[in-house]
C-alpha cells in the first residue's frame, strides 16, 4: 500500500502528474479535503500548493455539513469541457477515516455518481482503500455498496444535492465499478 503525505514546507509536488496508477498497479487518489472538514481546499496547479478556494475573496466554507468522506482527485486525469466535463481531474470521494490534505492513497472504485452541476459534468467516483484496514465499509463492488450501504447511498447525494446553494446539481443516476473504471480510463491523460 502507498500512502504518501507532503508537508507544505517540501518541495512542491506536481499532484496532477503523479501517475494514475501506483507501482503496484493500484489507482491512485489525492485528497484535498479530509472528511470532515468544512473548508473547501483545492489543489492549485500553478503554485502547485493546495489552497483554500475564494469566493468574493474570501475563503469558501461549506454552510451545510462537513465533507463526508475524503474528497480529491485522480491524478492524470481530465474531464474534457469538449465533451461536456468542468475542466478539472475526475473527482473522487474516498469512504475512510479522516486522511489528510495531500495524502496519496491507494483506492478502489465502488461506484460512481453521475452528478451534473451547472450543466457540467462532474461525475464522482466512489472508492474505498485498498489497505483493508483502512476500510469503514465492506464493499468491493457497486452491487454491494447498494445492498448493503443504500442509506449511505442517499445520504451522499442528499450531501451533493445541498453542500453548495449556489449551484444546480442534478444527479442523473448511479454507476458500477465498471463504469467508474471505464470513465478513468476514457478521462486518463
Amino acid at each position: 500500500m502507498i500512502l504518501l503525505m507532503f508537508s507544505s514546507c517540501e518541495t512542491k509536488v506536481d499532484y496532477g502528474e503523479i501517475p494514475l496508477y501506483s507501482s503496484n498497479n493500484n489507482i491512485q487518489a489525492v485528497i484535498e479535503i479530509p472528511a470532515g472538514t468544512n473548508k473547501k481546499i483545492e489543489y492549485n496547479k500553478t503554485s502547485k500548493a493546495f489552497e483554500i478556494d475564494k469566493k468574493n475573496g474570501k475563503d469558501r466554507v461549506i454552510d451545510f455539513l462537513p465533507y463526508i468522506g475524503n474528497y480529491g482527485f485522480f491524478p492524470s486525469t481530465f474531464s474534457n469541457p469538449d465533451e461536456g466535463g468542468d475542466g478539472d481531474a475526475i473527482d473522487v470521494l474516498v469512504l475512510s477515516e479522516n486522511v489528510s490534505t495531500g495524502t496519496i492513497i491507494e483506492v478502489k472504485p465502488i461506484a460512481i455518481m453521475k452528478l451534473i452541476d451547472d450543466g457540467e459534468l462532474d461525475y464522482k467516483i466512489i472508492a474505498v482503500p485498498i489497505d483493508k484496514k483502512m476500510q469503514i465499509i465492506k464493499a468491493n463492488n457497486y452491487l454491494e455498496f447498494s445492498e448493503n450501504y443504500a442509506e449511505l447511498k442517499q445520504i451522499i447525494e442528499l450531501w451533493f444535492y445541498n453542500y453548495n446553494k449556489d449551484d444546480t446539481a442534478v444527479i442523473k443516476g448511479w454507476g458500477s465499478e465498471l463504469e467508474a473504471l471505464n470513465e478513468l480510463k476514457h478521462s486518463s491523460l
